[in-house]
């Protein structure tokens, strides 16, 4: 019986490892090939991102914590530079007058937008000139020449203070007011309201139209149908809106440093956070107190993302959840 298993399994052709296939080999190769062409399209992005993004964000982490003014080696303090910012005066000034800009402007500009793309959602002739009109100023409002220009129109004894002249109200010029020149960098924004009106806009004409005919069959009004219909199927548009204009308003420096002529003022009333970071980064030379400034705002803007993507379980609606 030994010798009879023994025979058989001498006699069996010995195990040789399976071949791949030909054309799974020469698949194997091809995803490589592709995978390398992949990766060399995105060498210049990617050595963007390591030399011009990342880079700089680690180096301005170590830089926060040192003693750094751009002309000797940085010398390393700690926690020194936070713990200065918070007692700094012109610091929480900064904080406030950001805050007083992000309270008031992005809301406003939020509803003009809004506003606007719902005189625009519906059926007229010239649609697309007023889209592009209306568009237009998000084009250019950033720009350095028409901070000039905004400067200009909110002097003293210019368009805009003849204009309240006419209604009996002298305040004078805004720019040269510190009780005025902030509600001049509010009004700069809320005229950009193109980008925010073009989403809303988009998000209005997904709204199905069988929903306002059952309403108006209800006998449900404009505002009922607007309340009920319109903002629960937009929300998620709203909510991005919302999300997308806070941070570009916690970012602003560029309106703010040319329409107060590279003061900040008067009287510090424009010292947005980023122009104070400017001022104490390339004015003062104090590299290591700004970097420490740029990743307080880091924080400030993850802690508003954050409280905003925990909020939006309250009032955005999505239509896959309702399924």
């Amino acid at each position: 019986m030994g010798t009879a298993v023994t025979t058989i399994v001498n006699d069996s052709p010995p195990l040789v490892p399976e071949k791949r296939p030909a054309s799974a080999a020469g698949a194997g190769r091809r995803g490589r090939r592709e995978n390398a062409a992949g990766y060399l399209f995105m060498s210049p992005w990617i050595a963007g991102f390591l030399l011009l993004t990342a880079g700089p964000m680690v180096a301005s982490l170590y830089f926060a914590f040192t003693d750094y003014n751009l002309f000797t080696s940085p010398e390393w303090v700690g926690f020194d530079n936070f713990t200065k910012m918070l007692d700094d005066p012109r610091w929480q000034k900064s904080v406030e007058v950001t805050a007083k800009y992000v309270v008031i402007g992005t809301p406003l500009k939020l509803l003009l937008a809004l506003g606007v793309a719902l005189l625009l959602a519906q059926s007229r002739r010239g649609q697309g000139f007023y889209r592009a009109a209306f568009y237009a100023p998000s084009l250019i409002g950033a720009s350095v020449s028409v901070g000039f220009v905004w400067r200009a129109l909110f002097s003293d004894d210019a368009i805009v203070d003849r204009t309240q002249s006419l209604f009996g109200t002298d305040v004078g010029g805004w720019v040269g007011d510190a009780d005025w020149i902030l509600y001049c960098l509010v009004a700069l924004t809320v005229w950009q309201f193109g980008a925010p009106m073009v989403i809303f806009l988009a998000g209005l004409k997904q709204v199905p139209r069988e929903l306002y005919e059952a309403a108006a069959v209800d006998g449900a009004g404009p505002l009922r149908r607007f309340w009920n219909i319109t903002l629960p199927m937009i929300s998620p548009v709203l909510f991005f809106n919302v999300l997308l204009e806070t941070i570009h308003s916690f970012q602003i420096f560029g309106s703010a440093y040319v329409v107060s002529n590279s003061s900040c003022g008067p009287a510090d009333a424009t010292l947005v956070y980023t122009c104070y970071l400017y001022q104490k980064g390339f004015k003062e030379a104090q590299m290591g107190f700004a970097s420490a400034m740029a990743w307080m705002l880091l924080l400030a803007v993850a802690l508003v993302t954050a409280v905003l993507f925990w909020s939006q379980k309250r009032w955005v609606h999505y239509e896959e959840a309702a399924r």
